[in-house]
């Protein structure tokens, strides 16, 4: 029982971090030090679309599942809702490649947003840090 809730604890994670590797620019809105965390992160996540290597939360969650003695991925609110969009059925190597350019889009959105609404103060603080001739 304590490997299958570990197991669901791990999908949740997982599916926090794909948030977080999608979206994360927006938070950058408000939480601008937060952009040396998702950077990183989201160039992470592109990879593993576009290479094509497995994150280390699968494996991870592939052996808590089998220390609780399941097969496949079935039962439970978790299981049933969250595995599903973690590890899509169907997913196909231009799939992958879809989805790292969609993250990549994403993030550029997000940031272009970022300096929209940041750039005006971070010139002006530039600006006041140059000496005076």
């Amino acid at each position: 029982m304590w490997y299958r809730i570990a197991a669901d604890l791990v999908v949740a994670v997982h599916l926090l971090f794909i948030g977080f590797v999608v979206f994360g620019a927006f938070l950058s809105w408000r939480w601008p030090k937060i952009i040396w965390v998702q950077l990183p992160a989201m160039v992470y996540g592109a990879l593993i679309e576009f290479i094509g290597f497995t994150c280390p939360l699968t494996p991870v969650e592939n052996y808590l599942r089998h220390r609780a003695g399941e097969a496949a991925y079935r039962g439970g609110f978790i299981a049933h809702y969250l595995v599903s969009v973690v590890y899509p059925p169907g997913l196909t190597r231009g799939v992958q490649i879809g989805l790292g350019a969609a993250v990549l889009v994403i993030a550029v959105a997000g940031y272009a947003g970022y300096l929209h609404r940041h750039a005006p103060g971070l010139l002006a603080r530039r600006a006041a840090r140059r000496p005076a001739a």
